[in-house]
């Protein structure tokens, strides 16, 4: 009782810090050191992962058609847009044009971390996944974020619109993206965002972006995960993850909508202060501590 307990915790977490961006793989591991699940530390390295599944089908259930690209064919007309490949698509007429062509741009802002992933994936947990490295990518995206908030205050969006967004714009996305998958602490969201607000895109199209791009990335990482460490979950294991899942799917869904009422009327530069405040608290209680 005590672990599912303990999961929980995990799930609550999970919930709030894999949308705000303040680094929920660094609160995760940040946790771990204080409250000790008794699990293999196998399972443990896939639970950490797996557990966000939770936060990401609240993304799915809040925005399931803005990013299911099937229709009825008599609503296609609604999704008709203008574009290089809306010639092939016109032969597919259950398909939402605007969605489909959104999902193309999202698989290539998938390729930095998937190609770093799969050739350096293990390496960098055992390199970078520890309390001083949650610390310092804290402080330091903190002060971009800060940064770059205060550079774009009377900068006016010129992206405003999850369509406007480019294959290019997408890509680079995708390379702020790699710094988070790297180091842990920096934040996906976060790095994403960042990325979007120096691309030109709202503060809306943004965190909407970054929303949709957790999707495949985090169903992949939980994929690995999973067939790495096998089917054969013990009854109280599979306890603990789906207690986690539930928990963090739950939270979720109130954080992503606070989060996208939030940022219409504020700017990120509360959470950068906050992660700067963490960092720094972080890195002075483990050198008392050692």
């Amino acid at each position: 009782m005590l672990e599912i307990i303990k999961s929980i915790i995990f799930g609550i977490v999970e919930g709030i810090t894999e949308w705000l961006p303040i680094s929920s793989t660094g609160h995760m591991i940040l946790l771990d050191e204080f409250i000790k699940m008794d699990v293999s530390d196998k399972f443990r390295e896939m639970y950490l992962v797996v557990i966000q599944l939770g936060a990401i089908m609240a993304v799915v259930l809040l925005f399931w058609w803005r990013i299911w690209p099937f229709c009825k064919e008599e609503n296609f007309k609604k999704h008709y847009v203008k574009h290089k490949v809306a010639g092939f698509l016109d032969n597919f007429k259950f398909i939402k044009q605007d969605i489909f062509i959104m999902w193309f741009k999202i698989v290539a802002a998938c390729v930095p971390a998937i190609i770093v992933e799969v050739a350096f994936g293990d390496n960098l947990e055992k390199w970078f996944y520890n309390y001083k490295t949650v610390a310092i990518m804290l402080i330091l995206i903190g002060i971009v974020f800060i940064i770059v908030e205060e550079k774009n205050k009377k900068n006016i969006p010129s992206v405003n619109k999850i369509g406007q967004i480019t294959y290019t714009t997408a890509f680079w996305i995708g390379m702020f993206q790699l710094v988070a998958a790297v180091f842990p602490g920096t934040s996906r969201s976060g790095a994403t965002i960042i990325g979007g607000l120096i691309l030109g895109l709202s503060r809306t199209v943004a965190a909407e972006f970054t929303f949709y791009l957790a999707i495949p990335v985090m169903f992949g990482a939980s994929l690995i995960k999973i067939i790495k460490f096998g089917l054969g979950f013990s009854a109280l294991e599979a306890g603990i993850l789906l207690t986690g899942m539930i928990t963090a799917f739950i939270v979720s869904l109130f954080v992503i909508k606070f989060l996208m009422g939030y940022i219409k009327k504020h700017d990120f530069k509360v959470f950068g202060w906050y992660r700067i405040i963490l960092g720094v608290l972080v890195l002075g209680y483990f050198a008392l501590a050692g």
